[in-house]
């Protein structure tokens, strides 16, 4: 008996090992088939992928191109605004001194007095030169100022002057200006030699 009691235990630890073995590979089983299906689910098909970024990345440089295209234009059509359009602040400020020349003309002729002619003469040059100034042209100095072949030109060299004089502006022969710190006409003048 106590070797049937041995067998039928023997048995029972094989019926045992045999369930348990049975109920790890299924556990494995399905832990192997859940991985895989959701691996499957995980990953796309790489040719699949690319593509979708491609067509982003086209999509991306189109845009940019157009947004680019609409920038150069928008530009190209102020430039041609400000061309067309940019005296207006000049002519502005330049029609009230034209406005007071003609008044000075319609009463010239009414008065023979030379100093109230030269008197409202000097008045319209002084608001000219206001308005130059506005404007931000200046004259260039010359009075007493060293050559500088930057803002002056010169047109004539004059000899003998001496040597406190050599490199100095004798006379200024037309008048120079500057815009915005930028020359716009070089001051025409006579250097001591």
């Amino acid at each position: 008996m106590k070797e049937e009691e041995k067998i039928n235990m023997e048995e029972e630890e094989l019926v045992e090992n045999s369930e348990n073995a049975e109920l790890s590979e299924d556990t494995e089983n399905s832990e192997d088939s859940e991985s895989t299906e959701n691996s499957e689910v995980d990953v796309k098909d790489p040719l699949e992928t690319a593509l979708e970024e491609v067509e982003q990345l086209r999509d991306k440089y189109l845009r940019s191109v157009a947004e680019f295209d609409n920038y150069r234009k928008r530009t190209t059509k102020e430039k041609a605004e400000l061309i067309l359009n940019g005296g207006t602040n000049v002519i502005k400020a330049i029609l009230p001194v034209l406005d007071d020349m003609e008044r000075a003309i319609e009463n010239g002729a009414k008065t023979d007095d030379p100093q109230v002619l030269r008197e409202g003469m000097e008045l319209i040059y002084q608001k000219f030169q206001k308005a130059l100034e506005g404007l931000g042209v200046k004259k260039i100095d010359t009075d007493d100022a060293d050559f500088d072949v930057d803002i002056h030109e010169a047109v004539a060299m004059v000899p003998g002057m001496g040597d406190d004089k050599k490199g100095k502006v004798i006379d200024c022969l037309q008048q120079g200006y500057m815009l915005n710190d930028k020359v716009i006409r070089h001051a025409k003048v006579a250097v001591g030699q």
